[in-house]
């Protein structure tokens, strides 16, 4: 199963932090239908064809998930996206 492993340090609160990902949390709901559920400072997600989640720390965010092999092909697409949303709300 392919997976995506990202990093990405940020200058804001845990609490800031955590609401930023409230709000792309919300937005992945909308556009994709996935679900995500806080677990402590993690945000685990998933629907049909992937899951992870979205580890918020005092100085970096980390992205973690598994594309389905459906998705696998659209890998290289799905983590740009990633990095791209990470640069807008974190950079």
């Amino acid at each position: 199963m392919p997976t995506i492993d990202i990093r990405r340090p940020h200058q804001l609160s845990i609490a800031e932090a955590r609401a930023v990902v409230d709000k792309v949390a919300a937005r992945m709901h909308e556009k994709f239908g996935m679900d995500g559920q806080w677990q402590g400072d993690t945000l685990r997600f998933s629907r049909s064809g992937v899951s992870g989640t979205i580890a918020v720390g005092g100085d970096a965010i980390e992205v973690k998930a598994q594309l389905g092999l459906m998705l696998a092909p659209l890998k290289g697409m799905i983590e740009q996206e990633i990095r791209r949303k990470l640069d807008e709300h974190f950079a």
